[in-house]
């Protein structure tokens, strides 16, 4: 992967009315780079090779037009609106059998990023993307609307009617699920998905995570990604769980899930303490049984009441909840016998 491909770009100012400055974690190995090559006056750009070792090639050709492009979208991040008509100019001079009409759109998209138009920005990506499927920059937009969705998972606000300024999650989530349509089984498609899964999850959304982290365990159900979904699963029906008052469905689930987990993946089972979360999770289970004995006690229905008893000390012999309803039978099962302790 070229280096000057990632869409990275620096440090985009935080004002009102512009969005959250966005550091890309590659931005000082570019700077780097193009520093170097400045210093050196080399027609050499750098490659960083599938081994992630550096390695030089001609900056000729398209390797040329490539580096030229990592120096608008340099100039794009430093918000040098003017330099970077004179070296668009420049670019499509030095390369009219590559520059197109695709770099047009592309540089209109990367402007309004620059200035903070998050919302108008995506829709001049979607077009660029529409329109050029099969442009050499289709990473690069790509990779800008991740940064773009990425910011409105993390509480950008967008305006709306001119006016108000709401947080723009829904707006990220759709930007994250084109993002994913449009990448398939590309590395940047799996982290659009799990990056609406995993901010409905840190916003407490634990059903529509949960459906979230299913749709990614379905499509992607091996390798790590398949294992954390999993594990996320169950994190997330173990989480929506409201308490004794409420339907415990949500624990059997978290238990299958974790189960399941530990079956597959015994080791990581150990380190994660997902046997202490099964017994959390039977612990909670005998409560919720425990206490509807206790509400048909107090309702003067001792029969019924002493089946829900039983229940738990025979599902949950080990649980907390089993010695309390072991007292409240007189350590008696229905059939009068004495129950172990």
């Amino acid at each position: 992967m070229d280096i000057m491909l990632c869409g990275c770009r620096g440090m985009i100012e935080h004002s009102e009315g512009r969005g959250y400055g966005i550091m890309c974690k590659y931005g000082m190995q570019i700077a780097m780079i193009l520093m170097a090559a400045a210093l050196t006056a080399s027609a050499d750009t750098w490659r960083l090779e599938q081994g992630q070792e550096w390695n030089i090639v001609s900056a000729t050709g398209k390797d040329g037009y490539l580096l030229e492009v990592a120096e608008i979208k340099k100039l794009i991040s430093a918000g040098q609106s003017g330099a970077v008509r004179k070296s668009l100019d420049k670019l499509k001079k030095d390369y009219p059998e590559i520059a197109s009409a695709d770099l047009d759109a592309f540089i209109k998209a990367e402007i309004l990023f620059s200035q903070g138009k998050f919302v108008k920005a995506v829709r001049a990506y979607d077009k660029f993307l529409a329109e050029y499927p099969e442009s050499e920059l289709r990473e690069a937009a790509l990779d800008s609307e991740f940064t773009i969705g990425t910011a409105f998972l993390a509480g950008q606000k967008k305006t709306v009617l001119k006016v108000f300024r709401i947080k723009g999650y829904a707006e990220g989530e759709k930007i994250m699920e084109r993002i994913s349509d449009r990448a398939g089984d590309a590395p940047i498609g799996v982290r659009a998905s799990r990056a609406i899964a995993e901010s409905l999850e840190k916003r407490g959304k634990f059903d529509e995570a949960y459906q979230q982290w299913s749709l990614i365990s379905t499509r992607w159900s091996t390798g790590q990604t398949g294992k954390d979904a999993l594990l996320a699963m169950g994190r997330c029906k173990h989480a929506a769980y409201k308490g004794r008052r409420y339907d415990a469905s949500s624990l059997v689930s978290a238990k299958s899930y974790y189960e399941k987990f530990k079956l597959r993946y015994p080791k990581d089972a150990e380190e994660l303490g997902i046997d202490k979360k099964l017994k959390m999770i039977d612990e909670q289970s005998a409560y919720k049984q425990f206490d509807i004995g206790r509400y048909y006690q107090q309702s003067g229905s001792m029969q019924s009441a002493n089946l829900y008893y039983q229940m738990v000390v025979d599902n949950w012999p080990g649980s907390a909840a089993a010695k309390i309803a072991m007292q409240e039978t007189g350590g008696k099962n229905l059939q009068g016998e004495k129950v172990e302790k």
